[in-house]
């Protein structure tokens, strides 16, 4: 392990040593969390944590791997009552100097069996790897305990409103299916 761990959103490659790993311990100012709260549309974002470890993967290419927590609130999808989640996960990257490309054309970048592989850049973004792997792991839809959807009807006065059976896109068809069967036993 290198003696001096990094707290720097990004890592020069150039500074990194191919024996030995790079630690890093992601600090955000709270500027910043509220921003990254704001861009993933959280209510709260607090104790957020990201730390790990860079080595070289290969003789040119680079894997990051890391630990992520964090805790989050969102609005539920029912009730809009707050939803706190606690995230602890695994995060690992590798960086590539050569991407897979399509074969016979150079110009398309093939996407990587390696899912959590990308292009080798000058310096490796700790902040834009945290963004991303905090927002594939919050909840797309939280939901209170034992919150349930329940129909709702509006319509103007007079007349009659639509409901959900009324929206299917094939309820029209299945009576007129009935119909059909009931001519054709006649």
């Amino acid at each position: 392990m290198s003696k001096a761990a990094y707290t720097d959103a990004s890592i020069r490659v150039a500074d990194l040593n191919q024996n030995r790993a790079t630690t890093f311990d992601l600090c955000l100012k709270p500027g910043q969390v509220a921003a990254l709260a704001e861009d993933l549309e959280l209510s709260t974002l607090k104790k957020l944590s990201f730390k790990g470890e860079i080595r070289a993967f290969g003789k040119a290419d680079w894997e990051l791997r890391g630990k992520l927590g964090a805790t989050v609130s969102q609005p539920c999808v029912v009730t809009l009552e707050p939803v706190t989640t606690r995230i602890d996960d695994s995060v690992e990257r590798r960086f590539l100097s050569q991407m897979p490309t399509l074969d016979g054309e150079e110009e398309e970048v093939e996407t990587p069996e390696d899912e959590n592989a990308e292009a080798l850049q000058a310096t490796i973004d700790l902040l834009a790897v945290l963004h991303e792997s905090l927002a594939l792991l919050i909840p797309q839809f939280p939901r209170a305990k034992d919150a349930e959807l329940q129909e709702t009807v509006f319509t103007e006065d007079g007349k009659k409103p639509m409901t959900d059976e009324d929206a299917r896109p094939f309820a029209g068809l299945a009576g007129l299916r009935d119909q059909l069967s009931s001519k054709d036993n006649e």
